[in-house]
């Protein structure tokens, strides 16, 4: 590999941290001032359908402890919702609720903030571009925090 491509996995650590802070920073502008970015890697997981403790707690890479912990959090918050589980009576599925939706549209709302920022600055074919080499070798579903 050329030397010069060597900092790549830094660079994109980096801009995974630089889209985390403008998901969050976007949220709190929009009044969701009690969240944390573990929150919204939370929220990913539970919509469109829902999620039990468990999967989140695989989505999260924590344990289910932890992701009961959190769901509990998002519960007291209003921004989720335990409900029967609809083929597992031992299971609770964890939802959003409208707050927990709305905030999850305005982090859509950053979102779209950061990719037009970009595409500013790119130029909307490199940002396509960009885009499509990352889709070819990114492993889908991956969305969650690091360092858990």
């Amino acid at each position: 590999m050329p030397g010069h491509a060597q900092d790549l996995p830094l660079l994109l650590l980096a801009a995974a941290a630089e889209v985390t802070d403008a998901v969050h920073n976007g949220c709190v502008e929009a009044g969701f001032t009690d969240i944390r970015p573990t929150h919204g890697f939370a929220f990913v997981r539970m919509a469109p359908h829902g999620a039990t403790a468990g999967e989140i707690a695989e989505h999260l890479g924590v344990t289910k402890q932890a992701a009961s912990q959190l769901v509990d959090e998002l519960v007291k918050k209003g921004y989720a919702q335990r409900n029967p589980h609809p083929t597992d009576a031992r299971a609770k599925l964890v939802t959003l609720t409208e707050r927990g939706w709305a905030c999850t549209r305005a982090a859509d709302a950053a979102l779209a903030r950061f990719t037009e920022q970009w595409a500013a600055r790119l130029g909307t074919p490199a940002t396509v571009q960009l885009r499509n080499a990352l889709a070819h070798v990114v492993t889908p579903g991956r969305v969650r925090p690091s360092g858990w």
